[in-house]
């Protein structure tokens, strides 16, 4: 169920990977206690799903996390998540995974016809497998290294009225909201806080990046509580949401400059990651 990243390594210029249609995910492991994951980062569609799928390829590109995947190219241990979030949402637990109903995604007609219960379970079973890969690679990570930080990459929407309405006030809508509602907050300071120092050091375009905790997102999702959950005492998993200053949220077009600067930041936040892990050895 796992295609390694090398199998269809990008070129340094470009901003996408193109999997093989069969793929769900690809796993990039190395020797290193710093691991990188895109989940969202996916738009493709199993068959039967594409064939009762009620959204067009705009309306999920829209709510999904494209060039998350460019972002965390540069840290060692990496997972993307190929399949569209309107497939399988890996980031909310398995009862709410499939959206069924339009209240579960932004009030979206998700379904030409409801999925029926046979392909709900294969959906599910994705879920399942998924987490299962990752407890286990999780699991090798933190018995060589004691201790592992996971940085959780997602991106969020801040001109949902429309691509002529006024964006999100931005005191609503950091350009990076950090998210830490499911981690023992003071356990891991000594990570988190140097972390946050790291990013805001950076400016993009003459202003300083604006970096906030829990403002648009809490950190709440699926992925992060299942490291904590599972890895209370070795695994600190930061949910980070970039909003979509680095493109069109509507056109799709992205902006290089952005995402060169988001992916250095993250690159540039490495070393100040494994010194803070070091610290706590």
């Amino acid at each position: 169920m796992s295609h390694p990243v090398s199998h269809n390594r990008p070129s340094q210029g470009d901003l996408t990977v193109l999997p093989p249609p069969e793929a769900l995910w690809s796993v990039e492991r190395a020797a290193s206690p710093l691991i990188g994951t895109a989940i969202h980062n996916g738009h493709a569609l199993r068959d039967e799903v594409a064939a009762i799928m009620g959204l067009d390829d705009a309306q999920r590109l829209r709510e999904e996390d494209p060039f998350t995947e460019y972002t965390i190219r540069d840290i060692p241990n990496r997972v993307v998540f190929h399949r569209s979030r309107f497939e399988i949402d890996l980031n909310r637990d398995a009862p709410g995974a499939v959206y069924l109903k339009p209240e579960q995604a932004w009030g979206l007609n998700v379904w030409s016809a409801l999925p029926a219960d046979d392909l709900v379970r294969r959906s599910l079973a994705v879920h399942a497998a998924y987490y299962a890969m990752l407890g286990q690679m999780l699991a090798g990570i933190a018995a060589e290294y004691g201790q592992f930080v996971l940085l959780d990459i997602h991106s969020y929407n801040h001109r949902r009225n429309g691509a002529d309405a006024d964006p999100t006030p931005e005191e609503q809508a950091p350009q990076i909201n950090i998210g830490t509602f499911s981690m023992d907050r003071a356990r891991w300071a000594h990570i988190v806080d140097p972390f946050m120092e790291s990013l805001r050091s950076h400016a993009f375009r003459g202003q300083p990046m604006d970096v906030r905790e829990n403002v648009a997102f809490e950190g709440r999702g699926e992925q992060t509580r299942f490291v904590h959950a599972n890895f209370p005492d070795t695994g600190c998993a930061i949910a980070i949401e970039f909003k979509k200053f680095f493109m069109d949220e509507w056109t799709g077009q992205p902006d290089h400059e952005a995402l060169d600067t988001m992916r250095t930041m993250i690159r540039q936040s490495l070393p100040v990651l494994l010194d803070s892990l070091k610290a706590s050895a």
